[in-house]
């Protein structure tokens, strides 16, 4: 698969590893240093709207407050493949992506784990997945298998807001100092 990582960060990273490790063709467009980060990836740097327009599949790993100003210089993303993985603490309603990306097949995913988590998981992970498109579902369910996690449909991008609350909680109590995981006991 062809994919398009907008952003140098720690997701961009621990997330694209996994996927070159997979064989994926991945390109990297950043605000700053893409070009070495892409070398340290194996992967090829452009600009936002280069990235766009080579790639099936997006991730958005950028800082919320620059998602607008990146998805305008990509150009249009008519029937691409985006997956947020931001989150917006104190935002409500359907995810700043989706608003702007009207076009594009956004689906939610990756939002819950810290990045450490995803450089080593501990064990496998589930990734809930929001989105509307089966095709753009199935191809993110992939990436998530890709990186040692099991996809886990939650439902349409409808649902993405109460993803992204979840993860303000769950931070919240990470950063609080507490076991985020032993909120949700495992059954049986």
């Amino acid at each position: 698969m062809r994919i398009g990582i907008f952003g140098t960060g720690g997701m961009a990273e621990a997330l694209g590893a996994h996927w070159a490790c997979a064989g994926h063709e991945l390109t990297v467009a950043g605000r700053s240093g893409a070009e070495p980060f892409a070398a340290r990836l194996g992967a090829s740097s452009g600009t936002w709207r280069e990235v766009a327009s080579a790639a099936d599949v997006l991730l958005l790993a950028i800082p919320a407050g620059a998602i607008g100003e990146v998805l305008a210089e990509a150009g249009p993303l008519a029937g691409k493949v985006l997956v947020d993985c931001t989150n917006h603490p104190g935002l409500t309603g359907t995810p700043v992506a989706s608003r702007i990306a009207t076009q594009a097949h956004v689906v939610k995913a990756f939002n819950l784990a810290h990045v450490d988590i995803w450089r080593n998981p501990p064990r496998t992970l589930a990734v809930p997945l929001c989105g509307d498109d089966p095709a753009a579902l199935e191809a993110v369910s992939t990436l998530v298998r890709d990186v040692g996690a099991k996809p886990m449909h939650g439902g349409g991008l409808d649902r993405a807001a109460l993803l992204e609350a979840t993860a303000a909680f769950v931070i919240g109590l990470w950063f609080a100092g507490e076991d985020a995981q032993a909120i949700l006991a495992p059954a049986g």
